[in-house]
């Protein structure tokens, strides 16, 4: 199965398949895809007899066979794209057309937040006949690293604390991270290197109040700036939700754990990869091991779960959360 990359590659070549059926959870992959044929494979002035758009909801398998059965007008090819095609439940009777597709169309299909069973033979015809495409989430621990090569795509690069922040405020949302990112292109500096700075003037992440702070105050054993922080978020609740809190600062003291059973710690690069981490925060960990002992990180981490179920309301008798945010990290710095 081809790569969201691979894909793209081709496309920029003018490489183009007969069908393209684009599935998955992650929606962004599917878009871009569908959109760089909408804006690549037709001139423009091909494009009022050659381009056709329908939905899933509004269409059935016979309107979709019936357009892209037609032969293009004064042009080397036409599109059809069907967005939406997951609302299409018998999808796979496409298949007559998928064992004998039309070189001069382009057949996009957007089918969203679900995937073909590749078991079955309707996704095989799609394979063999041209490009099945399965677009699936990227992983929270990933998107560092994807914020980064993205950045470098469009000729930016983006600091450690900067894209930990946009991380954490987007999560695995590629589409807001995007979005946020052509912001930041804009509006930053002549140095094109994106900053925590630029992040709270543009996205409004503040750069001294999050979560990347409280972990680090805390690593550090910053008592003060520790409570300055959970007194921001006490006012703030909405927008540092507890829930995200507690499970950043999970993982956090997870790996801090973890870094004392690695054997080589002089290796930079081998803590960095057996913690997941940008070799830039490995400092950070080695401070919060040499101020935490193994037995106090586990008794942290049993600390995390309890007040992370009675955030939840289980064990409690509705004490609020910023209330129990205070008292958390009381018993985590004493």
């Amino acid at each position: 199965m081809m790569t969201f990359e691979n894909i793209l590659q081709d496309l920029k070549r003018k490489h183009y398949s007969p069908i393209y059926f684009l599935m998955g959870e992650e929606s962004f992959f599917i878009d871009q895809i569908t959109n760089y044929i909408l804006d690549n494979a037709l001139a423009t002035t091909e494009r009022d007899f050659n381009q056709t758009i329908l939905y899933g909801k509004d269409t059935d398998i016979g309107t979709i066979i019936t357009a892209a059965r037609r032969f293009p007008m004064m042009a080397e090819r036409q599109v059809v794209v069907v967005r939406e095609a997951q609302s299409i439940k018998n999808i796979e009777q496409l298949s007559s057309y998928v064992k004998n597709p039309l070189e001069s169309t382009i057949l996009v299909i957007n089918y969203k937040y679900k995937s073909l069973d590749k078991r079955k033979n309707f996704p095989k015809e799609i394979a063999q006949n041209g490009i099945l495409f399965e677009s699936k989430k990227i992983y929270d621990n990933k998107i560092p690293d994807w914020i980064k090569s993205y950045v470098k795509n469009q000729n930016f690069q983006i600091d450690p604390k900067a894209c930990f922040l946009l991380t954490e405020f987007l999560g695995n949302d590629l589409g807001k991270i995007t979005n946020a990112l052509e912001k930041l292109s804009i509006n930053i500096s002549s140095s094109k290197i994106i900053t925590a700075e630029d992040i709270e003037k543009n996205i409004g992440i503040s750069k001294d109040y999050n979560n990347f702070e409280l972990q680090n105050a805390l690593g550090r054993k910053d008592v003060f700036k520790a409570n300055q922080i959970i007194n921001y978020f006490s006012t703030n609740e909405k927008n540092n939700p507890m829930v995200v809190t507690i499970a950043l600062l999970h993982s956090y003291f997870s790996k801090v754990l973890k870094y004392y059973f690695i054997k080589n710690k002089t290796n930079e690069k081998l803590v960095a990869s057996s913690l997941r981490i940008n070799p830039y925060f490995v400092k950070d960990y080695k401070l919060a091991a040499r101020n935490y002992s193994a037995k106090k990180l586990v008794s942290i981490i049993e600390l995390l779960r309890e007040y992370d179920l009675r955030s939840k309301g289980f064990s409690d008798a509705g004490t609020n959360h910023g209330e129990l945010l205070k008292e958390l990290i009381f018993k985590i710095l004493h």
